[in-house]
């Protein structure tokens, strides 16, 4: 079952900008059809349409499917973000990310980085690492292996023509992905990353929930899910208005946000 909070007002609730056109309304969506009435859902509350076991996808793809860092020697954790690029939220994310002196992970959807080519190049050139979140934002689950390579190869293009590389680093949508898949991805030398710590920032929640989601989770090792992306409409304010004070909480209590490849100790490009 559902649970509702009672949070305040939205903390500095900026202006919102303009919507991103067909694929952006795919977007919001998709995500519209997993997301419950109400917009202030505490992380924790979302059931994988697949069904699919996290925990034992990662006992038996050791170091092919992580949900978090297995053995932190520090108290390291990563920011990571969904959806990129995106003209109206990206750029507020690496503009805090710069004043706060962190770097994190960013997952490119191929489709977005076709139209916004200066944006990934920015994201790389400010040191933040980069993974493939797949073309057009499918559900694996629902693709066949072919589909699903498709996916992988086609943004694999667009990011080696705007930042010269492949990243070894893919998200899937959703976090779905079948056993067949995965086996596929490791044969190939990826590792496919989902998350332990789930802000539930795509459901356009205020900033004092977003922060409360992943401050209530956290631990030493975590990989935090957040967006700096957004379908038609979507307003993601409450992620940009969070993270200062995330950042904050997180130095505060000892945590050194890093990047993926630094967490988990791999390299961001796949043939390295």
């Amino acid at each position: 079952m559902w649970r509702r909070c009672l949070t305040g007002p939205l903390i500095l609730l900026l202006l919102s900008g303009a919507a991103t056109g067909n694929q952006g309304t795919a977007f919001a969506d998709a995500e519209r059809r997993l997301t419950p009435a109400g917009p202030e859902v505490e992380a924790g509350q979302f059931e994988r349409p697949s069904g699919a076991n996290w925990a034992e996808m990662q006992r038996r793809y050791k170091g092919a499917f992580v949900l978090s860092a297995p053995k932190p020697s520090r108290r390291q954790v990563a920011l990571t973000f969904d959806d990129v690029p995106d003209s109206r939220y990206t750029p507020l994310i690496l503009n805090v990310l710069k004043q706060q002196n962190v770097k994190a992970t960013f997952f490119v959807v191929g489709s977005r980085a076709l139209k916004q080519p200066g944006l990934v190049r920015r994201i790389h050139a400010e040191g933040h690492a980069i993974g493939n979140h797949s073309f057009d934002h499918p559900d694996f689950s629902k693709l066949g292996i072919v589909g699903m390579k498709k996916q992988i190869r086609t943004t694999e293009s667009a990011l080696i023509r705007s930042v010269g590389f492949a990243p070894r680093l893919i998200r899937p949508p959703y976090g779905e992905i079948r056993m067949s898949q995965l086996n596929w991805a490791q044969s190939q030398g990826y590792t496919v990353v989902n998350w332990d710590v789930d802000s539930s920032d795509w459901r356009q929640l205020n900033a004092q929930v977003v922060y409360r989601n992943v401050t209530s989770s956290v631990r030493p090792g975590s990989i935090i899910l957040l967006h700096a992306g957004g379908g038609a409409g979507q307003n993601l304010y409450g992620t940009v208005n969070a993270l200062p004070k995330l950042i904050l909480w997180l130095r505060t209590h000892r945590y050194e946000p890093v990047t993926l490849p630094e967490l988990l100790q791999l390299p961001e490009r796949k043939n390295d």
